[in-house]
């Protein structure tokens, strides 16, 4: 029985070590196994120094227990003490290690493989490890030698004897030597197959690319080709059944556990498709089918058994097609893409602990390096390497990265590859994620030598590590290209020429030497303006890249730092608020509409940052706020023309914050994704332009009526809006269509009152059309009685006497877009109790009216569509376009409207909404009409934003289609689903038109 004395001073030593159980280790140390070093200190020492003293302890003790005998029990203990590289050895396998402690308590003299300390026991290769596996004859002997070699690799990993890289790269060696002897095996289970068959084993992935993990699923390609004159067809088969014999014997679960999966879905068409395929027929695949992915996993491909002459035509029959595939269409696109696919299906709760996966983990550093290599290693041979830090190595070397980038990321690399392999040795087990227990994350940073505080420490380390590759793909990817076009330190490397515009073509970018010109000028020299966009730029370009014109985009910006990059606000903007630098990109890059319209005034540029996401200022202002500022600013001017100068340069500037708004929502950002509501943008838009316009015309009254006439007009006045303009429904190339309407003071004759207002819209007319840096607003009165023969301006009583007497159905259905937007207010509700009884007809329309109707209407699609337009692509007049759907919910107005207050809207979807509420449509029609009606528009809007001119079509322009596409949230190359999907949309909203509004 242990003194009292000495229990305490064993306990304080135990926790001393490192263990965390002192009473459990000293019962364990107390047993008899370990009776004859129990006392020796150096034992103590050298389990204190293990990962996890606790664990590597009663590992031992349960391999003194399975020895045999005494004398196999004894020669173990006196080799521990005796042999400190032994000691080392085992010691830390069995404190890192449980699965492998408990494959030396199956085969206790396994240990006997740890003993040997000669120099090229340091650094097996495949032959020495072919050789440990030479005696296994059936698939279970495979799976006990296999463990064997795994304890001595993970010995020397743990013991520092080994850098991850060797680790990785011996771990590759034993997989390959396992696969030899796995088709051995199959090979003498099945001599006949073997005798008319040549089949090549492709490792792909980190297997072929030299960088195993302990724990991993082994991808394979195979390659079959007939043997000794056999049938082609034959010998294919043969090679199947020997290449799924060898599948099954490494990835069969016993009681030896399973080696590992073998994985063959990176193959051509996946899991789907055969087997093994021969060369010809691999080759015909990569030609035609291969999707970007693919080339860029062959990066890795290197043959490691069976036929290796075979596995050797292979990868160079197919290296060719590897390196062109940098020249495909949306080739960064694509990778990019792929990598924000592997991102989004990690399950939210595993996300910040994926290490392999997450953003800032090993994936985003593999992905950079290989899109690199793609890039630049068509011309230069030295990046071809198939290991991701000697590809980082040989891309810092010529110059693809920064030196000080790669060695950040190096490091990086090793101490989250090295953080896995801990994670994965602990239980043999394949696993990425980061574990929650304190007790596994302290074995862990305790393995990697931290030994303070392993848990704080260990995760200090961790983040700081992701935060630095969270950051990579603009540093290996972007930076450079501002290197290659700044002064450099002596000795520095940077992109070449040809290099650089390389880069900038996979980029998307079409002119790389113009590109080059504006980051020269935007970054080089030493003033704090060039310091400040050498940070930006790097990310910046990504941006422009992730657009359909990265050129207009990085042009846009060259010309708006120009014009601000001396104003100190502006750099701060872009350094230092989170959205604004994203926004900027976004809106330079989207079209010509809002670059335009922030060229003219550049500091509109303030507005692209701040509050939400970058939204806050970016949210449209409402009518009463615009007319306030306009009205206000014509009471400051001077005169008429510098009043509406002003009221112009307002509505640019508030073009411009709907436009962007508009832009932001549909691309999204990195910390606001686009909005998903259509309807909800269309609305915003619609409703931001209709109440700009009335600002616009509310304040070009005011300054007309006070040039000419003081404060007084002779005669009340008011603007009535019409079509989209009435019903809040302006696109950003809408002309504002109105009637005017007057009515004479008392005591003015009525003569002098319409030669007043006669001169009022004259004159508002050339104010807002005189050419300046500000977009004209074209007021369009041809909806009034008569049309363009008819008075501009008439009185109530004029009106009224038309509309009673001579008006056409059409005009009815015109007015049912009718809203006072301007002048005066009282005037204005008199005119729409003036028309409510022509629009919204008591007992609705006679039979003759809506055939009449649907006459003009089918008149209308027959005659007024271009010449040579598509019709199932124009959105006004085409197939289920805009025209369709309105003239359906106006002729349900006009039925309806008298009975149903809800239809008593001038906007289309509320009275859509209002219809379908009162039993005239049903709820699917509606949504049919709903989203064709929101689609129409969006492309209308999409089209003005991107060609800076309104169309009703999609553009012929493969560049600017692509912009449109991007704005509807069509990623690259998706253009043809896109037309698809509005032709489908459409082709469904004209049936329910054939239906609700011909009758058909």
């Amino acid at each position: 029985m242990t003194a009292p004395g000495r229990r305490s001073s064993t306990f304080s030593r135990l926790l001393r070590h490192g263990f965390t159980d002192p009473s459990a280790a000293e019962r364990l140390l107390e047993s008899a196994e370990l009776e004859p070093v129990k006392a020796d200190p150096v034992l103590l020492e050298a389990l204190g120094a293990t990962a996890d003293p606790d664990l590597a302890l009663l590992g031992l003790v349960r391999l003194v227990e399975a020895q045999d005998d005494h004398t196999a029990r004894r020669e173990l203990l006196d080799t521990l003490i005796a042999a400190k590289p032994l000691r080392d050895r085992l010691l830390g396998v069995l404190g890192a290690s449980a699965a492998l402690a408990d494959h030396l308590a199956r085969h206790p003299r396994d240990w006997q493989a740890l003993v040997t300390y000669e120099p090229r026991d340091l650094h097996p290769g495949v032959e020495e490890f072919e050789r440990g596996l030479a005696e296994a004859a059936d698939p279970v002997q495979l799976r006990v030698a296999y463990r064997r070699c795994l304890l001595s690799i993970a010995a020397r990993d743990v013991c520092g004897t080994t850098d991850l890289a060797q680790t990785a790269a011996e771990l590759a060696d034993l997989a390959t030597a396992t696969l030899r002897a796995a088709l051995l095996i199959a090979r003498t289970a099945a001599p006949d197959d073997a005798a008319i068959c040549r089949l090549a084993v492709i490792a792909m992935g980190k297997c072929g690319g030299h960088e195993l993990n302990y724990v991993s699923d082994v991808d394979v390609i195979f390659v079959g080709e007939p043997a000794n004159g056999a049938d082609e067809g034959k010998a294919v088969q043969a090679a199947t059944r020997l290449a799924s014999h060898m599948m099954r014997i490494c990835s069969e679960t016993t009681v030896e556990g399973t080696i590992w999966p073998v994985d063959a879905n990176l193959r051509p068409e996946g899991r789907n498709g055969p087997l093994v395929r021969t060369l010809s027929s691999h080759l015909a695949y990569y030609q035609r089918w291969a999707k970007t992915w693919e080339f860029q996993a062959l990066l890795k491909a290197q043959p490691v058994a069976g036929d290796i002459e075979l596995g050797e035509e292979y990868v160079a029959t197919l290296a060719p097609l590897v390196w062109q595939a940098a020249e495909r269409d949306n080739f960064v696109a694509d990778v990019q893409k792929m990598r924000r696919r592997v991102v989004a299906n990690i399950p939210a709760a595993e996300i910040e602990r994926e290490l392999k996966l997450g953003p800032g983990g090993l994936r985003d550093v593999e992905f950079a390096v290989q899109l690199l290599q793609l890039v630049h290693g068509r011309a230069d041979t030295s990046l071809r390497s198939g290991t991701t830090l000697d590809a980082l190595k040989a891309l810092a070397a010529g110059g693809y990265v920064g030196r000080a980038d790669a060695v950040q990321l190096d490091e990086a690399y090793r101490f989250l590859r090295t953080m896995e392999h801990r994670i994965q040795l602990f239980r043999l087990r394949r696993t990425h994620l980061v574990p929650e227990d304190d007790a596994d994350l302290r074995r862990i940073g305790r393995s990697l030598g931290l030994r303070a505080d392993p848990i704080t420490d260990l995760n200090r380390e961790w983040k700081r590590h992701a935060t630095v590759v969270r950051r990579l793909h603009e540093k290996l990817f972007y930076r450079p290209l501002l290197d290659a076009v700044a002064q450099l330190a002596p000795g520095e490397a940077r992109l070449s020429p040809n290099a650089a515009r390389e880069r900038l073509v996979a980029l998307g970018y079409a002119d790389p030497a113009a590109a080059l010109r504006h980051l020269e000028a935007l970054a080089s020299g030493v003033t704090r303006k060039a310091a400040i966009q050498r940070t930006l730029l790097p990310v910046l370009l990504g941006w422009f890249a992730d657009s359909a014109d990265p050129d207009a985009g990085l042009l846009n910006f060259r010309k708006v730092s120009d014009a601000l990059g001396k104003t100190p606000w502006y750099l701060r903007l872009l350094r230092d608020e989170g959205a604004a630098a994203e926004n900027v990109a976004r809106v330079l890059s989207a079209g010509r509409l809002a670059p335009d319209l922030l060229m003219r005034a550049p500091e509109a540029v303030a507005l692209l940052g701040d509050g939400d996401g970058g939204r806050g200022r970016l949210e449209p202002r409402g009518r009463a706020q615009l007319e306030q500022e306009v009205l206000a600013a014509v009471g400051r001017a001077a005169g008429a023309e510098q009043a509406v100068t002003t009221v112009r340069g307002v509505r640019r500037r508030e073009l411009f914050r709907t436009a962007a708004r508009d832009i932001v929502s549909s691309y999204g950002t990195e910390e606001t994704p686009a909005e998903a509501d259509q309807g909800a943008l269309v609305d915003l838009v619609g409703g931001a332009v209709s109440d700009l316009t009335a600002a616009t015309l509310a304040g070009t009254l005011r300054a007309v009526v006070r040039e000419g006439w003081g404060d007084t007009l002779p005669t009340r006045f008011a603007v009535i809006g019409m079509g989209r303009f009435g019903g809040y429904e302006l696109g950003y190339g809408s002309d504002a269509d109105v009637l005017f309407v007057h009515e004479p003071r008392e005591g003015v004759d009525e003569q002098e009152a319409a030669r007043a207002a006669n001169a009022v819209v004259s004159e508002m007319r050339r104010l807002l059309q005189i050419p300046s840096a500000d977009p004209p607003l074209l007021i369009d009165a041809d909806l009034r009685p008569e049309g363009k023969s008819g008075p501009t301006v008439r009185t109530l009583t004029s009106y009224e006497a038309y509309y009673r007497r001579w008006s056409l159905v059409w005009e009815s259905q015109a007015l049912l877009r009718a809203e006072p937007v301007a002048g005066d207010e009282e005037l204005g509700r008199c005119f729409i109790e003036l028309i409510d009884p022509f629009r919204y007809p008591a007992e609705g329309l006679g039979d003759d009216a809506v055939r009449e109707i649907r006459r003009l209407k089918a008149r209308m699609e027959a005659e007024r569509l271009p010449r040579g337009a598509d019709p199932t692509l124009h959105t006004k007049l085409g197939r289920g376009g805009l025209s369709d759907v309105e003239w359906t919910v106006q002729l349900l107005q006009l039925q309806h409207g008298w009975v149903e207050p809800g239809l008593r809207t001038t906007r289309t979807r509320p009275a859509l909404a209002a219809a379908c509420a009162a039993g005239l449509l049903t709820g699917e029609d509606a949504a049919i009409l709903d989203e064709a009606w929101v689609l129409a528009t969006r492309v209308r809007n999409a089209v003005m934003l991107v060609r800076g001119r309104a169309g009703d079509t999609f553009p012929s322009d493969g560049r600017e289609l692509a912009a449109v596409g991007r704005y509807l949230g069509y990623g690259p190359g998706h253009v043809g689903d896109m037309l698809d999907d509005y032709r489908r949309i459409t082709r469904r909203a004209r049936a329910v038109v054939d239906e609700q509004f011909y009758g058909a």
